[in-house]
């Protein structure tokens, strides 16, 4: 592994020296442009905090660049046939399968997460150009609609220039996820990325721009939520807004597209649930929750950040967490081995750590972790935390790092009880041999994707949302075309009907 390891270091050294060496652009209109400002912010590694790359801060200025050049665009790209629309998309996921291992070493690079998860990132990445490709040629299909004398018939038509802002989170491949169905619906694009992760935002850019899409097509514009963010949520040509990112951003963002009665697509925070039973394949299901809290650096919107344990295997299973959670390989994002890197930034850092004294101060035991790994570095021991009960702020805020809240239960209603009773509804997962508690329980979850006897396995066609806090709308298949397009209803007469007549002159 060593000579990986090092091959991984020596690309990343290049990588520093190309590409990071000099200022990172937007890229509007089909060109690489500085901020009009000229002004700049720096972005640090997470290993050790410091300089990472220096990158180009957008404000409203350059998002009003980026709006009119992606207005102009749609002109065009509205009318290029889903055909065509298709080799384009298909020429992009290549090109992303051609450049994956830059993908993956960029974004543990700029992100922290361990290389060994960044390798699927890239293959993902390509996956939803593939499958948003494909879909490209029946995008506008509607249906036929028949009734008494009429003919009423359906279509799509893409709903204009949109605006995705995306996390800083696994962000190459949320972005596709985002980017591609917008473009295979007909829409242009003006991507503003987390400015705490902006490199891979870029590189993606630069594909898309070899693929062969035109210019203006996808703008990018880099900067801070505030500033480039707001401009963007704002901006009157901007017909929709696609976000990822936390509750609170998404409700700024719902109240600054108000005046211009923006179209918002939002996958937002989580504090999901895995539900396991006395009844369940234990072994299979304490995989699953390890994986589901501790890959990725616990950073991911659908992490199982719950587990709720029946009473009668609780202490068992705790111990088993527990015991996996402290042989968990924690270090060098570029290494193979690595399971956990540093987190993404120091304030992240700062606010998972605060995490440990609010478990102690309100009861909880920290069974593994609830410390920082090193003296420099953004690095969190895999913590969980045990006889917590479901008030606690661990139980019921977001921590989004590598932090386990165990909670029991008596039984089903209790079971269901406690996984319902918070603010968010993204993702639920339940581990039992039991099959109709299985559908019941399922059902009665209030989230909107769960998986039984699973981890997060996704299928692109699928619908992929959630309910209260966590969301409004879903992506996936055709359900992104909802969001991108709008529905066109077309009725047709046969000449069969009769039409009311007002102010004839009686004889």
């Amino acid at each position: 592994m060593t000579q990986i390891t090092n091959t991984n270091h020596e690309l990343a050294k290049q990588l520093r020296e190309s590409r990071l060496s000099k200022t990172i652009q937007h890229f509007i209109g089909g060109q690489w442009v500085d901020s009009q400002s000229g002004a700049t912010f720096d972005t640090h590694s997470p290993v050790d905090n410091t300089f990472l790359a220096k990158i180009a801060s957008g404000d409203a200025h350059d998002i009003d660049r980026a709006a009119k050049a992606a207005h102009d665009a749609f002109q065009t790209w509205r009318e290029v046939g889903g055909q065509e629309r298709k080799k384009i998309l298909h020429r992009v996921a290549d090109l992303i399968e051609k450049r994956s291992q830059e993908i993956a070493v960029l974004e543990s690079t700029d992100t922290g997460q361990a290389i060994r998860f960044m390798k699927s990132a890239a293959t993902r990445g390509a996956e939803n150009f593939r499958f948003f490709a494909d879909l490209a040629p029946s995008a506008a299909d509607g249906q036929s609609l028949p009734t008494t004398g009429f003919l009423n018939y359906t279509m799509r038509q893409p709903i204009g220039p949109v605006g995705v802002i995306t996390p800083w989170n696994t962000p190459f491949m949320l972005s596709t996820w985002k980017i591609a169905p917008a473009l295979a619906a007909g829409c242009t694009v003006v991507h503003k990325p987390a400015e705490w992760s902006p490199v891979s935002a870029t590189l993606l850019a630069e594909i898309m721009d070899e693929a062969g899409l035109p210019g203006g097509v996808h703008n990018l514009v880099h900067g801070f939520g505030e500033s480039a963010g707001k401009s963007l949520t704002e901006h009157p040509l901007i017909k929709a807004v696609a976000f990822v990112g936390e509750t609170t951003t998404g409700s700024h963002i719902m109240r600054q597209g108000a005046d211009t009665l923006k179209r918002v697509h939002f996958e937002l925070g989580g504090k999901n649930p895995v539900v396991v039973f006395d009844d369940a394949d234990l072994d299979k299901a304490l995989d699953a929750v390890v994986f589901m809290i501790y890959s990725l650096n616990g950073e991911r919107c659908t992490s199982s950040s719950r587990v709720l344990i029946q009473e009668g295997i609780y202490d068992e299973f705790t111990r088993r967490i527990a015991e996996r959670a402290s042989h968990i390989r924690v270090g060098d994002p570029l290494d193979p081995e690595t399971e956990i890197g540093p987190l993404v930034h120091p304030r992240h850092f700062e606010k998972v750590m605060s995490y440990f004294d609010k478990a102690r101060e309100e009861g909880a035991t920290i069974a593994a972790g609830g410390e920082r790994v090193g003296e420099t570095g953004n690095f969190v021991r895999p913590t969980l935390f045990t006889q917590a009960r479901n008030d606690m702020r661990i139980a019921q805020e977001e921590i989004f790092g590598p932090v386990l809240t165990a909670i029991p239960f008596k039984d089903e209603a209790d079971a269901l009880h406690l996984a319902n009773d918070v603010a968010y509804g993204l993702a639920g997962y339940l581990w039992t041999n039991d099959l109709t508690r299985a559908h019941r329980f399922a059902q009665g979850l209030e989230a909107g994707m769960i998986w039984v006897n699973s981890e997060n396995v996704r299928h692109l066609p699928t619908p992929f949302g959630g309910v209260k806090n966590s969301g409004i709308g879903r992506d996936g298949g055709d359900y992104s075309f909802e969001f991108y397009m709008e529905t066109k209803n077309i009725a047709i007469s046969l000449g069969t009907h009769k039409t009311a007549k007002l102010g004839v002159k009686k004889e």
